[in-house]
This record gives structure tokens, sequence and C-alpha cells, in this order.
């Protein structure tokens, strides 16, 4: 059965340039007799993009030509490995994490299990070959390849093995070519090309056109470029993190094909067909198959018993390569077509850093940097490479230093906190400090009501936190628009990439004695077109920020509040719109409850917040009479500026005073006639003495009066 899913795509022709392959954009099309049981994902593309390569003339030309070469080396290597054996060979490897800052954005552990587990796989170290079927225990090969992390980059830079670039390409998977432009355009270590005959080049996407994984076999057409690699999928990466054992052999399987090798059942992509019976795969000791989506260890449909557990089915219990498969990718490792033999030289082992791990940097990471009191932070070491020693120094922490590689450490006092690392190989080392690294926020936070509107806010602030993963543009005070006062916060997403995420994070705030609670802000946002795809988010925690649940999703079809706009967005005072929001349920009232505004880019204009009100409805309104509503004032206490709120059933002639103690009026703070609705105004309290006010709201002569405490 092949199933269409209703995608608009450009099918991807990989190779060095291929715009004579271009094609109009298609439905993706996924074939169910290339997956694996239980997955919804083709298992392996391999041989569809090599078929999609040789569509090319000159292309096909090239490949005929190098196969007789190539036949001619693998019968010169099989007299060879009978003479004298294999030595192990050496490939570096560099992993590209192309992510957008999602679960694709895989860590080190979870890469370095699946480099283990594919360097046990070709050094014949797996423990499983003990269980493959007695018919094969004799043939098992031993490849005798290592795959070791490349530690210089093409400009000899130190690295760590390992790039992450950020960008939404990571699933944009029909264009395999942008991905990699992405790469080399937008990562962490060194912005140019990693040639395909000097690293293995692994790129992990989100993404990659509906496959788990795919690569091309040797090939001059392709040659020494950065897309002589393999492309798979973050899941598919090992056994931990976001892989799991059940998919963690993919990269084994890819990198058969890498050093040229088919299927089992030959040259395509669909097991289970008979036709298959009569194809081979160029190896002679691989039975002829049919091919298998789960482990049917019988399997013998052709006649012969199958290799079931060959890496190169599609079996979930694949344990082997063949003495004949051994020889194929011993004599790809050889040959010049492709360039694979220039990968394990010397000099290029050299060049690569693999021949020399010593030690490059200090580094680390931790799980949270913004914890409440009394939490506890787990450190991870990242330095590279050869590392023996390390000493860690917690400012702040308990314990205050440490020499494990990774430690545990909790913070007891509310506060900003660096930390240092200094590492070492023995011979020489080196330090890392990240200053006002770890942020602990008091685990019993301010009380209510909180109000934010920005008219004397300065960011970095202890009580707001930005949050702009990918170093793009993040939220900013500015002057340019304010729902009410002067300022307001902007995002100038005009410039963002697609799926740029932005978020603007509070401290914590105390909800234990509320009675009821609701969150209010203002929003002013324009797209440029309307196949924009913005949208904002609105969640909430109830353990310090530990884990989060949405309350508010204003999609894309309903986020904007003005016209369409190609120029640079600056709302007027009628292009705002409040949100407020009901649902915060009493789970969520702790002592240490957080929220976040969330803005995920989609090639909209700008978008702008002010006037986050959070309140217990219960305690901060007063209900007079018929004309009024939800009256607050708020913060209260308050030091520079006051908000005094309120809802008109309709409209009314309104004053509003501020006045002492003695009921001498100090400041008028608005009086007019205002339409029916939700209003709201500050009240300037910088040049006031501290002590009790009241704020009175008449209403058409009808007045009502509340507290103000000045600090």
């Amino acid at each position: 059965m092949i199933k269409i899913y209703k995608i608009t795509l450009g099918v991807l022709i990989s190779g060095v340039s291929m715009s004579s392959f271009a094609q109009a954009p298609q439905e993706r099309v996924l074939d169910e007799n290339n997956m694996r049981d239980g997955e919804n994902i083709e298992y392996c593309t391999q041989h569809k993009k090599m078929l999609e390569m040789l569509k090319n003339p000159a292309a096909m030309k090239i490949y005929q030509a190098e196969q007789v070469i190539f036949e001619q080396e693998l019968q010169q290597m099989k007299a060879s490995r009978q003479q004298t054996g294999y030595s192990i060979d050496t490939i570096p490897i560099v992993f590209h994490v192309l992510h957008n800052d999602g679960a694709e954005k895989i860590s080190r552990a979870q890469i370095l299990d699946a480099l283990d587990i594919m360097n046990r796989d070709y050094a014949t170290l797996n423990a499983d070959t003990a269980n493959v079927v007695s018919s094969f225990q004799s043939i098992i090969g031993k490849p005798k390849i290592h795959f070791a992390l490349a530690t210089k980059a093409p400009n000899g830079q130190c690295f760590s093995g390992i790039t992450y670039t950020q960008d939404a390409a990571s699933y944009e998977g029909d264009d395999g070519q942008g991905q990699v432009t992405a790469i080399i355009q937008g990562n962490d270590v060194y912005n140019g090309q990693w040639p395909g005959d000097e690293y293995l080049n692994i790129f992990i996407c989100g993404d990659i056109g509906g496959a788990a994984g795919y690569t091309m076999t040797p090939s001059g057409w392709i040659g020494a470029s950065m897309y002589n690699g393999i492309w798979v999928l973050h899941n598919y990466v090992g056994s931990i993190g976001t892989s799991s054992t059940y998919t963690s052999r993919t990269l084994t399987h890819e990198a058969g094909h890498w050093l040229n090798l088919e299927h089992t059942w030959g040259g395509n992509n669909n097991p289970g067909n008979s036709s298959s019976c009569s194809t081979d795969d160029g190896v002679s000791d691989t039975p002829n198959t049919i091919g298998v989506t789960a482990c049917v260890l019988g399997e013998n449909t052709c006649g012969p018993l199958a290799n079931v557990e060959n890496y190169m089915d599609y079996s979930y219990c694949s344990k082997m390569f063949t003495d004949g498969q051994v020889d194929r990718m011993r004599t790809a490792l050889a040959s010049s077509i492709g360039g694979r033999n220039n990968l394990t030289t010397t000099a290029n082992l050299i060049n690569t850093g693999v021949r020399d791990y010593s030690l490059c940097k200090a580094d680390f990471d931790a799980d949270n940097i913004i914890v409440c009191e009394g939490q506890t932070v787990e450190f991870t070491d990242g330095s590279y490479h050869s590392v023996n020693d390390w000493n860690w120094t917690f400012t702040g922490g308990s314990p205050s230093s440490s020499t494990s590689q990774n430690p545990s450490v909790t913070y007891n006092t509310p506060g900003t906190y660096s930390v240092t690392l200094t590492a070492s190989d023995g011979s020489t080392s080196d330090n890392e400090t990240k200053t006002n690294y770890i942020t602990v926020l008091p685990s019993t936070g301010r009380s209510l009501t909180v109000e934010e509107g920005f008219e004397t806010l300065t960011l970095p602030d202890s009580e707001w936190f930005v949050e702009n993963p990918d170093g793009s543009n993040g939220w900013t005070i500015t002057s340019a628009a304010a729902a009410s006062g002067s300022k307001s916060l902007r995002l100038n997403n005009s410039s963002n990439d697609d799926g740029d995420v932005d978020e603007f994070v509070s401290s914590t705030i105390d909800l234990s004695n509320v009675t009821d609670f609701e969150l209010s802000f203002k929003y002013a946002f324009a797209q440029k077109s309307s196949n924009n795809t913005d949208y904002m988010r609105v969640y909430v925690s109830n353990d310090c920020g530990a884990s989060w649940s949405v309350r508010k999703n204003i999609s894309a079809s309903t986020i904007a509040t003005a016209p369409n706009t190609t120029s640079n967005f600056v709302p007027s005072s009628d292009e705002w719109e409040q949100v407020t929001i009901t649902n915060i349920t009493p789970s969520y009232w702790t002592s240490n409850f957080r929220f976040k505004i969330q803005f995920v880019s989609g090639g909209g204009n700008n978008v702008y917040l002010d006037d986050i009100n959070l309140y217990d409805p219960n305690a901060a309104s007063v209900k007079e009479n018929d004309d009024i509503s939800l009256f607050r004032v708020f913060p209260n206490p308050a030091r520079d500026v006051a908000k005094v709120s309120f809802d008109l059933y309709e409209s009314s002639d309104v004053k509003v005073t501020l006045t002492d103690m003695l009921g001498q009026e100090v400041q008028l703070i608005s009086q007019s006639k205002l339409p029916s609705g939700s209003h709201q105004f500050d009240v300037n309290t910088t040049g006031l003495s501290n002590g009790v006010y009241f704020v009175n709201l008449a209403v058409d002569q009808k007045i009502i009066t509340q507290k103000l405490i000045v600090e």
C-alpha cells in the first residue's frame, strides 16, 4: 500500500550541483512496503536517492564506469584479505545537529552513545553476535572499522566533534541540500564546507523527507562534497535520549550503504516483494531474500534461509555483517571512488585531530539554570578531549566545590551565582567560568497583585526573564508604542526566522492564599501576509518552572490585531487587544507559581506586550453599583507607578483622584467622559511621601474609594 500525505514538497536530489534535476512541487508519498513493523516512516530511502541522481545521464555514465572499476578493486581486495587480513582503519566523523531548539537538539551523551554502538558493530564486539542463527555463525564478518570524533575543523579550530545549528530547515526534510547549506552557514564551529573526503558527516534533523535515514553509495558524481554524508532522524540516533534500543542500529545500516552495501534483497527499497528473489546485493554469501520488516528468523521465501539478522535488512534483530559484505566495505574505503580512500590516511587523521586527542576546551552545562531555593542542579562535564581531572567551584552552592566529573549541587539561597570548571588531561589545563549562570528564585514568590506596565522596568531583572535561545532578536523594552503609559515590551519579529522561539518569563509568585485567580495582558501584532504562521502561547507552572502547561493558545488565524503590513509595525492605540485567562485552576495556586508568554515566529511582523496583570478578582475588585465593576488598584503597596483599572457598563463621566489622609487632593489622575468597557490609568507615586493614600473613582457622582500604600 502507498500512503499519500498532502504535503507540498520539492524532490531532493543529492549531489554537488543538482539544479538540472529541479522538479515541480508534489505530494509526499510514503511507501508502507518500505516501513518496518510498528513504524509510520520509511526506514531507509538510499535507493530512491540514488535513482533520483541517476536520472541524470552524465551521472549515470560516471556511475556505470565506476562500478566496473569497483568490481576489479573488489577482487583485488579479496585476494589481499586472504593473504594478510584486515587491519583497523579509522574514519574521522562529525555529527552536525540541525535543530530548531526542540527535541531534535539531542545531547552529546546521546551522540556518544550512537558512536559507541557504531564502533561495537563495526568491530564485531557487540555481545548479541553470540545469538546469531547457527547457519550464519561461520560467516560473521569483522569490518575492523573505527569511527573517531574529529577534533579539528577544516580551519584547524579545535572542537568537540559535534556542531549545532539552529534553523527551521531541520524540519524542511524534503530539501537535504538546504539542510546542509543551513549547517554550512550557521553552525557554531566553522562556517564553510566540511569536505566529504575528510570527514564522515552525519546530519541529524527533525525531518528528512519521511525517512529515518539515507545516504549515497560512493560516487564521483557527488565526489568529495559535504553532501557525501548520512542524514538521520534524531530519534534514530543511539539508544538513549529521544531514541531507543529499537532504533539504535540505523546509523550502522546507513554507514553500510555509505560503504557501498545494498540491502540484502538488492537494489530497491521494497522489502517483502517476491520479485526480489531474482535480484542480488552483489555479495555472494548473503542468500537471496525478499527482505523483512520484522524479526522473522525462519524467512525462506526465496529457498535458502534468509540472513534476517543482517544489518542491511530491515529486521529489529540485526546483529551482523557477512565476510562478503566486509570485503565490499573495505574495498569502498580503499577506493578513490567518492574519495573514501583519503579519509583513513595518516595525513587526514592528523589534520582532523583524530591522532592527537589532547585537551582542547573546558566546558559544561546544567539541566536547569533557573531553580527555586532548595532545589538541586545536575552539572554535566562537556570538556574535550582526554580529560581526566575536574575541579569545580560553585558560588552559593552546596557543595561549594567538587572534583566529580558530573556533580550535583543544591542552592539554598535566592540569588544569581557563577560556576567555574578547571579541566585537565594531566599535562595541560583549561578553565571555563560562566558568570551569573545559575539563578535561584525564592520558593515563596511575591504576593498579588502583580502588575507590569514596563514604565520603570530595566531588563534583565530579578522578577522577569527574557529567554532567547536562538540568539536572534529577543524581547526588549520600547517607547515606540504602549497600550497605556509610554512603554511596552517589543519583539522585533519582522527579521526573525521562522520557528524562532522567544519567551517572557516571570519569577515566582505566591498564589497560596488566593480564592480565585486571573491573568491578563494586552498585545499588538500584525502579519505581513495571510500565510504567516506566527502564534502565541501562555504557559503556567506550579513547581517553579520544572514543568509547564499551556493555558492559552492564540493561533495564527486569530493572532493579528491590526491589518497586514510589510512596513515596520508600530501599533496605534486602537490596535491592542486584551487577553484574560481564567482557567488557571487551584492545582496551580502554589507559592512558587510561574508563567511565561511564548511567541513562535512564522514570518510575521513585530509583536508588543503591555499591562501584564495577575490578581485575585475576589480580593481586588469592588462591585458597588450598576455603573462600575472590577475596580482595582495595583501593585499595592506601590513604589514608582500604580495602576487604576475598572470596567464601565455604559459611557459615563469619570473623575479619578488621589487624596492623602487629610482628604487633600494630591493628584488628578483622569477626568473625562469615557466609553463603556475596560479602562486603566497610571498613578505616578515617585514624588509622594511614603504613607497611605486613597484612590477615588467618581462615576456620574457616585464615588468608590480604595486605599493605596506608597513605599
